[in-house]
């Protein structure tokens, strides 16, 4: 079946959101952000999942490690349609991800398909064979009935049915992953005093650690030793991913970018106290636009320092910050791997509910590709 011919135009990032009625860039831009809302919309009804266009815009810069092309397809003069691939520039060199949406209303015309063709000719053009995509979906489904379909790992499932889930396996894509996308009401609802007192009684040999959006230099070696573990310490299903490498600069650039985001961050680490390694670090993160909500960011134990119930003890703390600092927030929303049965039995026992879940997808490219 060919693919119909759409011509898809890419989006030139402005210098600055401020000069939409100058720039013309700008208002391209912010037309584009106007279909990442709608987009988002769409799936989940409301926009605790989207981002500021001035945050977009930090994210979306070229980097010394993250290279960003996004591309839109226009339908009687509307964008109806949006693509982009990102590859990493110093880890996983053989690995893009992709992403492609459609407004509900455009679909089944062959634009998702010549969005992704494009895309996935752009990532072979840049020698990158192992492609990576995602799926969304609302918790409006029976995980445990007969129309689902299960990962590689067999942890938690998506609807077989689904628009995404069908586009996904008709283009090649394995479901590798499923992530379950789960909600906090603030204030928590748990009994957190109760629950301190029992992961205090397993941490005796660590203290806690805290910070706002910037690392204590005497720290920032160390953290970055623990980021780096995210990407091989954190379950990554049958995703394909290489160790990544962190130093303070890396870090550094991650903090500027929360920064310059609008984001503000609160961080807290679990030390051990003989050897003064960090042991566990976890950031929630909070936006002066969306002052109800707060989005977990990075949670993690090094594997060597697991069993001492540091998770629980460092997101107890995270919380109480979060609600001494920013009472305005009502909802904080987190993502976990199904298959990572501790952290979700630590997000339940917070009073975390499960909200959606996000598909993880890959498959190996053939060959390469030209893009014209």
């Amino acid at each position: 079946m060919t693919t119909p011919s759409y011509f898809i135009e890419q989006l030139s990032l402005p210098a600055s959101v401020d000069a939409a009625d100058v720039d013309a860039d700008a208002a391209e831009f912010l037309e584009f952000m106007e279909l990442c809302d709608e987009l988002v919309l769409q799936t989940w009804g409301n926009l605790d999942r989207s981002m500021s266009p001035a945050a977009r815009l930090q994210y979306w810069q070229d980097t010394a490690y993250t290279r960003t092309r996004l591309f839109f397809v226009r339908v009687d003069g509307r964008i109806a349609a949006k693509s982009w691939v990102r590859c990493e520039m110093q880890d996983n060199l053989s690995s893009a991800l992709l992403h492609v949406s459609v407004l509900d209303s455009f679909a089944g015309a062959g634009i998702g398909r010549a969005l992704l063709e494009h895309a996935e000719a752009l990532a072979a053009a840049d020698g990158r064979t192992i492609l990576q995509t995602f799926t969304e979906h609302p918790a409006d489904f029976d995980v445990d009935g007969p129309n689902i379909i299960k990962p590689a790992t067999g942890a938690g499932a998506l609807p077989a049915g689904a628009r995404g889930v069908r586009f996904a396996g008709r283009a090649g894509y394995r479901l590798e992953q499923v992530e379950r996308f789960s909600s906090l009401d603030v204030p928590p609802p748990s009994d957190l005093d109760g629950l301190e007192r029992d992961a205090q009684a397993s941490a005796g040999e660590y203290e806690v650690l805290h910070w706002a959006d910037s690392c204590p230099e005497e720290h920032a070696a160390q953290l970055a030793v623990l980021m780096s573990r995210m990407s091989t310490d954190a379950p990554t299903g049958a995703l394909s991913y290489e160790p990544e490498t962190w130093d303070v600069a890396r870090v550094r650039h991650v903090e500027d970018t929360w920064r310059r985001a609008g984001q503000s961050a609160l961080v807290v680490a679990a030390r051990h106290r003989a050897t003064g390694e960090l042991a566990a670090y976890t950031v929630l993160q909070t936006s002066a636009d969306k002052p109800w909500l707060a989005s977990q960011d990075d949670t993690l134990v090094a594997a060597n320092h697991r069993g001492h119930r540091l998770g629980m003890l460092i997101k107890i703390l995270n919380l109480r910050l979060l609600v001494e600092a920013y009472p305005a927030v009502r909802r904080v929303l987190t993502y976990n791997a199904a298959e990572n049965d501790h952290m979700l039995a630590i997000n339940i026992a917070l009073g975390f509910k499960p909200a959606g879940y996000d598909g993880e997808w890959q498959r190996t490219a053939a060959g390469a590709a030209t893009v014209n």
